[in-house]
């Protein structure tokens, strides 16, 4: 009998969606530590040492068995060079809902990269963890995100008031939401003809 995984790794067109591992602690240190990419990142201090990078892989590994994950986006065809991540949090398994998370580093912005990931994600969220609704939350100045989102068929929902306090202040993010039946829907129609647009 194969073995159920609710977070296997997946190929797109063109990335390799695979969990992280230790050998990723120096991107995932680059690209936490880089404050364009985390200009709007307001649950979590940027990266200072190499230390926050081990302990971030450490958190993330076993996904099978801890229910939450982290995929590095490997690009395939130049020298597998990883360029983001995404993965799935705050799994509640009686409801069927998750939080999906995602980050890319700032030269690969706005040429389709994520788009195509989540697309990945959403399918295996929605096919392998029986996930009916997830959410994605989005700092009110975050325009491209908010963008990349609806893109996908995810709903403004409205603002969640006061969702991260960051450095003494708190800060209102939107609330996304794409639905299982919303999503099937959406397949029926073109739109992921344009999955790099």
């Amino acid at each position: 009998m194969i073995e159920h995984k609710n977070f296997s790794n997946i190929e797109s067109d063109r990335l390799l969606l695979r969990n992280v591992n230790n050998e990723d602690v120096d991107f995932i240190y680059k690209l936490f530590s880089d404050e364009t990419v985390c200009k709007y990142l307001y649950d979590e201090e940027i990266f200072t040492s190499k230390n926050d990078a081990i302990e971030f892989v450490e958190w993330n590994k076993d996904p099978e068995e801890k229910g939450y994950n982290r995929w590095v986006l490997v690009e395939k065809d130049a020298n597998h060079e990883p360029i983001g991540t995404c993965g799935y949090d705050n799994w509640d398994r009686m409801n069927n809902i998750a939080e999906i998370g995602y980050d890319l580093w700032h030269e690969y912005w706005g040429q389709g990269y994520m788009k195509e990931a989540l697309i990945s994600a959403i399918e295996s969220g929605f096919n392998h963890m029986k996930l009916n609704r997830i959410n994605a939350y989005v700092a009110l100045d975050n325009v491209n995100s908010m963008k990349l989102l609806e893109k996908l068929g995810f709903v403004n929902e409205g603002v969640y008031r006061d969702k991260h306090l960051f450095r003494g202040k708190y800060y209102d993010h939107y609330s996304f939401s794409l639905l299982n039946r919303d999503w099937n829907h959406l397949k029926d129609t073109n739109f992921q003809n344009n999955r790099h647009k």
